[in-house]
């Protein structure tokens, strides 16, 4: 049963103001990935100065490269910041407070998240402006924010911001009665932005009209409309030079619309209007379409208008949400990789390997490794076999080199296939090379469904030493 007592009360974020990892957090026995036989912080584990082959891990191990994941932080970090726009980084890929830390020093905006659940998580992390990047129907959740935001502004709370979406007048009817009564510092930190889809896509208003009906439902509400959201990424599945064009009409799109809510004077008129998108694999297209002031014509709604003929100059605040690049990846974003076709870019680095061992070696050309669906995501592209581990004659492993002429072919719960290709003439098979106990690294696809499979990763340097773990609240 639930406490009434504790119905009521805010959740108490972190003190730590730049949301450092806890190296007070305790691994033990229960901890995939480490081979402890007691609790342990992670301080007391790193304090050895271990690599991932000593005895205080095992396999299947999660592991980041601590030099990716840098390159990747600072390479965004650079590009929002050479084409003036803002981020907030969405954190439903690791769900991971020592992750996330990286991108607020590097100079994050505040965090996005998915759900409710999420914005709960991160509040604890002290994070200061969450984006709910998704509609907010609950009605217990909305009294949970509304407590939270009133808190916020108690004596002695902790500044918070919350944006969240809307699609629907069912919608703004949830949020207008679960704020209804508010003070105006409490009704501030809620910022109710406009969600615009695509037909057949997901979330968002269809229309322009629509969607400035719904903006002007929040505004007779007494809420705050910032401007307009939407995920380019519904817009189209490749990279083709016909996909591109619809992503570059979709991110017009949204300006449209923002045009058309800076013209009826939905947007207060003292602050910039927000343009949101994600921006992971289409962030090229993102920065060359959504920054930029807005001219409003005076008889119509969009560009080609100008202040002398009556229209009105709104500079745009834009904000984009991209999560997935922060470790990257061997398959899909990889795949999609926007960075090459960003002037100034240059390509991000994959960070993310799972480590498995070789269970067997059952017949010529099959491998099977101890790693499974539990282990690594395969919703989009099984995973890649980069890396190999032999071990010698001591029982020790030895340095990795390139596993080359193997790939994945299958997955069970715990099982992953490995099939090797078959030697050239006049050379030893593969498989002659790969024997049980050797340990094999997996790069992965799609980050957004690998880190709900760990509670941790190890974070390691060139030489394979752990220089952190770093743990994950899904």
């Amino acid at each position: 049963m639930t406490d009434p007592t504790q119905a009521d009360r805010p959740t108490q974020p972190s003190t730590r103001a730049t949301v450092p990892a806890d190296p007070s957090a305790v691994v033990g026995p229960t901890t995939k990935g480490l081979r402890l036989d007691t609790e342990r912080t992670v301080a007391d584990v790193l304090a050895d100065s271990p690599r991932i082959t000593d005895d205080a891990f095992s396999w299947p191990l999660l592991t980041l490269d601590d030099a990716a994941l840098d390159h990747n932080v600072a390479l965004m970090a650079r590009l929002c910041a050479e084409h003036g726009v803002e981020h907030a980084p969405h954190v439903k890929t690791a769900m991971s407070r020592g992750l996330y830390a990286r991108q607020a020093r590097a100079g994050a905006w505040g965090a996005t998240v998915a759900n409710p659940a999420q914005l709960r998580v991160v509040r604890t992390w002290g994070v200061e402006r969450v984006f709910l990047a998704n509609e907010l129907v609950d009605p217990r959740e909305i009294a949970w924010l509304r407590r939270e935001l009133e808190a916020s502004v108690a004596p002695g709370g902790t500044p918070f911001e919350v944006w969240v979406y809307v699609d629907s007048i069912e919608g703004v009817g949830l949020l207008s009665r679960g704020f209804a009564g508010a003070s105006p510092q409490v009704v501030a930190g809620l910022g109710v932005l406009v969600e615009v889809g695509v037909p057949g896509g997901r979330t968002g208003v269809r229309s322009t009209a629509d969607a400035l009906g719904l903006a002007r439902a929040v505004r007779a509400a007494g809420l705050h409309v910032p401007g307009v959201a939407g995920y380019e990424g519904s817009a189209a599945g490749g990279t083709t030079p016909e996909e591109l064009a619809k992503v570059t009409a979709y991110c017009r799109g949204l300006r449209d619309v923002a045009a058309a809510f800076v013209r009826e004077g939905l947007v207060p008129d003292d602050e910039p209007v927000v343009v949101t998108a994600g921006g992971s694999s289409f962030l090229d297209v993102v920065l060359a379409e959504l920054p930029g002031p807005l001219t409003v014509a005076g008889d119509g709604v969009g560009g080609g208008g100008s202040v002398d003929d009556g229209g009105t100059t709104r500079d745009v605040r834009v904000v984009v949400r991209s999560g997935a690049y922060l470790t990257h990846d061997h398959g899909f974003c990889a795949r999609m990789d926007p960075w090459d076709r960003i002037p100034g870019g240059e390509p991000m680095h994959a960070a993310a390997v799972v480590w498995g061992q070789v269970l067997s070696v059952p017949e010529p050309g099959l491998v099977l490794c101890g790693v499974g669906r539990r282990d690594v995501s395969y919703d989009i592209d099984l995973p890649t076999a980069l890396w190999l581990r032999t071990l010698d004659e001591n029982g020790g492993l030895r340095p990795a080199h390139d596993l080359a002429g193997a790939r994945v072919t299958g997955l069970n719960d715990q099982h992953l296939y490995l099939t090797v290709d078959p030697a050239p003439a006049g050379s030893a098979p593969v498989t002659t090379q790969i024997r049980p106990g050797d340990v094999v690294g997996f790069g992965i696809s799609h980050p957004c469904t690998l880190f709900d499979k760990w509670r941790v990763a190890a974070v390691v340097s060139d030489d394979d030493q752990v220089v952190d773990l770093v743990g994950t609240e899904f």
